[in-house]
């Protein structure tokens, strides 16, 4: 990899800049691209990705997180995790345009239906039939995904373009706005495809908040997938950033009491 060995911080700062200079401004051109452009822009993607570099211009430069998953190892015929970029797993073909399941979440889902039953056994001392399903069959199809609260997105920010989630992130504002002593701590992890961080980065950065209330935000960043407490070490370091978040709000609070 050409980047193996470079400082971390830096490699991430610098994909950051590549991700809203050149790369947004190269998107934001779409078929007027040039065709030198073109090239450019691919091989940087594909420097950064692992992707080739043929495969990100037949995507016009714009790969799913999903697609990502099926191509980066498509030529080992491995695929790699929605939750935990670093689980990997066989698909049923190299051939496929998405992969068939998420080995990040294979890889850790008997675990926790091994610990649920133990814990109805041992501690509840209950006993049933029943199957238990970590994620309930067709929950997601039937989840009520209509906006009612805060804000639409703003033009050419949140989460747009046909998602069907709805935008929240407009809501959290709004308590924000309302709330001004509302602290609001956001943790990533280094390897989630479920919700990238610099999704959510962009995400928070386009809720159009007043100067005085962006500082209420932190963010923290490990090295784990979704589930940070998956990962010991991680664990460990999230527990200390709550702590010391939770600290600074509940000080920060009493300050702001005691001025009014």
């Amino acid at each position: 990899m050409p980047h193996k060995g470079k400082d971390e911080k830096a490699f991430l700062d610098e994909v950051r800049a590549f991700a809203r200079g050149p790369y947004s401004e190269a998107l934001a051109q779409g078929d007027g691209l040039p065709a030198a452009q073109v090239d450019a822009i691919a091989a940087k993607v594909a420097g950064y990705t692992g992707l080739p570099v043929a495969y990100v211009k037949e995507a016009n430069l714009r790969v799913s997180p999903a697609r990502f998953r099926k191509e980066l190892l498509r030529d080992q015929r491995v695929i790699i995790g929605r939750y935990d970029a670093r689980f990997e797993g066989t698909d049923v073909d190299a051939a496929g345009e998405n992969p068939g399941y998420d080995p990040s979440e294979t890889g850790i889902e008997g675990a926790f239906v091994t610990a649920l039953h133990d814990y109805l056994d041992r501690e509840l001392k209950y006993t049933s039939n029943e199957t238990y399903y970590p994620s309930g069959p067709g929950i997601n199809q039937q989840w009520d995904h209509t906006h009612r609260l805060g804000s639409a997105p703003p033009a050419g920010g949140g989460r747009g373009g046909g998602m069907r989630d709805a935008y929240v992130a407009g809501d959290l504002a709004d308590a924000m706005r309302k709330n001004p002593q509302l602290k609001v701590l956001s943790v990533n992890g280094l390897f989630d495809l479920a919700t990238p961080f610099f999704n959510t980065e962009y995400d928070l950065a386009h809720i159009q908040l007043e100067p005085k209330l962006r500082g209420n935000i932190e963010f923290e960043y490990y090295h784990s997938g979704h589930m940070i407490y998956l990962n010991v070490d991680a664990l460990k370091q999230f527990k200390s950033d709550v702590s010391g978040f939770y600290t600074r709000a509940t000080q920060a609070g009493q300050t702001g009491s005691s001025a009014r």
